[in-house]
């Protein structure tokens, strides 16, 4: 059974930090692209940070509201992929899911072109705010 579970949540001031976790299972990860999407109140659910598989060379694509504040990496290892984000601003609020497909390019992926991800984690609520 495939899962992704998100964690790392929570309340945090204006640039403050926090670091997400997403646990995946249920499948080889290692040869999946995995991405952290975020869908604030009243807005469409877009993409933050990808990674590309191992097998592809874990190549990142970041958003550019992210850019440089953000960063995505992954640990084979523990079966997990991680979003530290630092000098959160008020508008990253929202909820944040990771999620997984066997695509071929983090750009496309996260720039939500063509069909959405395959597999998604239930979210982790995300709020800046003072």
């Amino acid at each position: 059974q495939v899962q992704l579970v998100e964690s790392g949540g929570g309340l945090v001031q204006p640039g403050g930090s926090l670091r997400l976790s997403c646990a995946v299972s249920g499948f080889n990860y290692e040869y999946y692209y995995i991405g952290w999407f975020r869908q604030a109140p009243g807005k469409e659910r877009e993409g933050v940070s990808c990674i590309s598989s191992k097998r592809d060379g874990s190549g990142k694509y970041d958003a550019d509201s992210v850019k440089g504040r953000f960063s995505i990496s992954r640990d084979i290892e523990k079966n997990s992929v991680y979003l530290q984000m630092n000098n959160l601003k008020p508008e990253d609020t929202g909820v944040y899911y990771c999620a997984a497909d066997r695509v071929t390019d983090v750009r496309s992926m996260c720039e939500m072109i063509g069909p959405e991800p395959d597999y998604w984690g239930q979210g982790t609520q995300v709020t800046v705010s003072s």
